[in-house]
């Protein structure tokens, strides 16, 4: 596998654990004390940073850092919006659609300089 697969790879497997423990919490834990969240939180956010340290590493020896959070935020998008949908019961919007053409728009300005245009 190349660095740009590995790093996309390891930044989807941690953002499933970001997501989880960022809004599982509301899911499941809303009646307890918010103490309790925030261990169980940081404890499903311990596997994210397993994963999401070494993709950083791995993907700042082939990316600028601009594209190296770019590619984060894609990837948060793409694994949040199913997410909201189909764990947390959200309704399907079309703002998570303006959303994701604002970041493709920040794809296109930060990679350009990649594929070589101007």
């Amino acid at each position: 596998m190349n660095d740009y697969t590995t790093t996309i790879m390891l930044l989807c497997c941690s953002n499933v654990f970001m997501t989880f423990a960022w809004y599982g919490h509301l899911k499941y834990l809303n009646q307890k004390p918010w103490l309790v969240a925030v261990f169980v939180s940081w404890g499903i956010a311990m596997f994210e940073y397993m994963l999401q340290v070494p993709a950083n590493r791995i993907g700042d020896q082939v990316m600028s850092l601009g594209q190296l959070k770019i590619l984060q935020e894609v990837i948060t998008l793409t694994v949040f919006v199913p997410f909201s949908i189909l764990f947390m019961g959200e309704k399907l919007s079309m703002d998570y659609l303006w959303a994701g053409c604002c970041i493709m728009g920040a794809v296109f300005f930060i990679f350009r300089s990649k594929i070589g245009m101007l």
